[in-house]
């Protein structure tokens, strides 16, 4: 199975990126997320349910990154199984900045097998396919949300700081820890389930 596709995210490129290191947006818009498990900076565990056809699959999969080219681009393998049969692949994603904001590119190859294949290649597309759809709004509406808190709390923290005559304060910066290839990783193991 092949899969591509792009989605535009009004953000610049580097905010993207760095959203993209964040685990609870991540759990949060991978459908049917349950667990995400950073294992090493280029190993992760991924664990979800989603119903594929008749199937309610619950699967755990492992996820490997490479060719890592922040903020732009990195490669994914990974493999899942689950009681009704397995799925395995590799995704490319690139990140480009693109009107005003960034555009997501992904590539995904991916082969399924076990009870899940019976169902159809046409069924695992679309359902992919959804999954992606639902996995890139969440993430946008996730990261638009955090984007407006940030602005809100940055006006705050100037007018705060203009009624202090006593300090001059920078306000403090989160400093991600978590490489961008989770993102990644999760969105290759929900496009091949």
């Amino acid at each position: 199975m092949k899969l591509s596709g792009s989605y535009q995210i009004n953000l610049e490129k580097q905010k993207v990126w760095e959203a993209l290191n964040d685990p609870e947006i991540l759990k949060q818009a991978i459908p049917g997320c349950e667990e995400f498990t950073k294992n090493s900076d280029t190993e992760f565990t991924a664990k979800a349910t989603n119903k594929i056809g008749p199937f309610n699959a619950s699967f755990t999969g492992e996820i490997e990154l490479g060719n890592l080219d922040p903020p732009n681009s990195y490669k994914i393998s990974g493999s899942g199984n689950s009681p009704v049969g397995f799925a395995s692949g590799e995704a490319t994603v690139k990140l480009e900045d693109y009107e005003n904001g960034t555009k997501l590119v992904y590539e995904v190859q991916a082969n399924v097998g076990g009870k899940i294949a019976q169902v159809g290649s046409r069924l695992i597309d679309m359902t992919a396919k959804k999954m992606a759809d639902i996995f890139f709004g969440k993430f946008s509406k996730l990261i638009s949300k955090d984007e407006i808190k940030s602005k809100n709390e940055t006006e705050v923290n100037e007018e705060n700081s203009n009624n202090q005559i006593t300090e001059n304060k920078k306000p403090n910066q989160k400093i991600l820890i978590y490489s961008a290839v989770i993102a990644t990783a999760a969105i290759l193991v929900f496009l091949i389930f």
